[in-house]
């Protein structure tokens, strides 16, 4: 048995041993003809790569040969359709805002068209008690070729149609500058570029209606020049040249002629993710020559109004934002002041600012502000023939807010006022109002 197993185990490894060579030979012809397979594809693989790169250089040279034969296309219309279907040039974006409102004061209406604020201004409020209609505005736009946009904003009031704005832009200058020009709302203030429709709250801030009127500057006839330079904050600056037809501040019977300006700088800065800080200052200057600022006499005077505006938004959500805003206000004016029935002329010379603060925030539909104005604020200086006036201390407001917005296009708000602007009469006018604005059509948007 145990010859049998070691004959075995010797065959086995006879046969071992002879196929040894046989295996070793199979493999090297393996391995030599994937080599040749390799290499074989390697010349496919650079073959195909001259063919690419001469196919690519024909190509080159075929735009070479036909660009200058092509013509350049001519600029296409845009394609908007309008009231009747074609181009946005002959059918203009058209919408129209209504603004309407109830009013109720603790003050007769007669006490009302008296509510004066003495040392700024004897103009009284429009408003009266009962149902009121502010206005309704019809805004147009529309390019009117490639080089200008035009604006047109029409309000309708008791008083009859006015035209508050109707200028044109440029479209086509170098990069970074744009002239406007027509009649528009100035931009040297932050509450005097915005429609009343887009303010934050019903009224206007105190410093305005005592520096410019219950409506600020309004629409003045003039042109206006504004460069955004590449810098690494976003900054705007801008000039105007102005009629000067506003009759509080410069007044219809100033001198003829464009004797207003206002030169302006604008810069906005992230904050963060969600929020952003816009501040800037801004003067405007001209001559004064109006019966507005006291009683029975006429004012002829030099008048330079500065302001430096700020605003901070965050808006962490389309259904969330707070925005806090103010302005401060600081007027300087020389000249004379005369009598209308004396005929006396005397030296005025004024000093005098005002401020404002205000915070809104938005939740989902629903909104709620608060504000606070004040005259005279750290300047009250009112000289006539060198002589300071007394108007009887500070003209403050205090101001809240609601508002529900159904939609968009809709707004009702609900404010409370706690005036003492009118410091001679010894009365404070507490305020009620309740406002509804809808707008229908094509609206721009409103500015930052």
């Amino acid at each position: 048995m145990k010859s049998i197993v070691t004959s075995s185990g010797m065959f086995t490894l006879m046969l071992v041993f002879c196929a040894a060579p046989v295996f070793a030979a199979d493999v090297d012809e393996r391995l030599n003809q994937l080599e040749d397979s390799v290499k074989k594809q390697e010349v496919t693989i650079q073959q195909q790569q001259e063919t690419i790169n001469n196919l690519k250089a024909d190509l080159e040279k075929q735009k070479a040969q036909t660009a200058p034969q092509e013509a350049t296309p001519a600029p296409q219309a845009p394609k908007a359709s309008g009231l009747f279907g074609g181009s946005i040039f002959t059918n203009p974006s058209i919408s129209m805002v209504l603004d309407t409102f109830y009013y109720r004061s603790n003050l007769t209406n007669d006490e009302l068209a008296n509510w004066t604020i003495p040392g700024f201004t004897t103009q009284g409020p429009d408003q009266r008690n009962g149902f009121n209609l502010d206005s309704v505005e019809l805004f147009f736009f529309s390019p009117v070729d490639p080089y200008f946009d035009m604006y047109v904003n029409i309000p309708v009031t008791d008083n009859g149609v006015s035209i508050e704005e109707a200028y044109v832009v440029t479209t086509d200058l170098p990069e970074g500058w744009q002239i406007k020009g027509g009649r528009f709302k100035s931009n040297f203030s932050r509450l005097d570029a915005q429609h009343p429709h887009a303010w934050d709250f019903w009224d206007i801030a105190l410093p305005y209606r005592a520096f410019l009127g219950n409506e600020g500057l309004g629409g003045e006839n003039g042109v206006q020049l504004t460069y955004l330079p590449v810098l690494p904050v976003y900054t705007q600056l801008g000039a105007e040249v102005l009629q000067g037809e506003n009759d509080l501040l410069f007044g219809p019977d100033a001198a003829q002629g464009p004797h207003a300006y206002s030169f302006f700088v604008k810069c906005s800065v992230d904050t963060s993710d969600y929020s952003t800080f816009y501040f800037g200052p801004s003067v405007l200057f001209g001559e004064t020559n109006n019966q507005n600022i006291l009683p029975g006499s006429v004012v002829a005077a030099d008048s330079a109004l500065y302001v430096f505006e700020a605003v901070w938004k965050w808006k962490p959500s389309s259904r969330e934002a707070l925005t806090i805003q103010s302005e401060y206000l600081f007027l300087l004016q020389e000249g004379t002041s005369t009598g209308l029935t004396s005929g006396i002329s005397e030296s005025l010379r004024r000093r005098q600012d005002g401020f404002y603060v205000q915070g809104v925030y938005r939740k989902n539909r629903w909104g709620v502000g608060a504000r606070y104005d004040v005259l005279d604020l750290f300047q009250d200086t009112f000289k006539l023939g060198g002589v300071q006036q007394n108007f009887g201390g500070k003209p403050h407001r205090e101001t809240a807010s609601l508002e529900y917005n159904p939609s968009e296009f809709t707004r009702v708000r609900l404010q409370l006022s706690h005036d003492q602007s009118d410091t001679t009469s010894g009365r404070t006018n507490d305020e009620a109002i309740l406002q509804f604005n809808f707008s229908i059509g094509a609206h721009p948007a409103h500015s930052f």
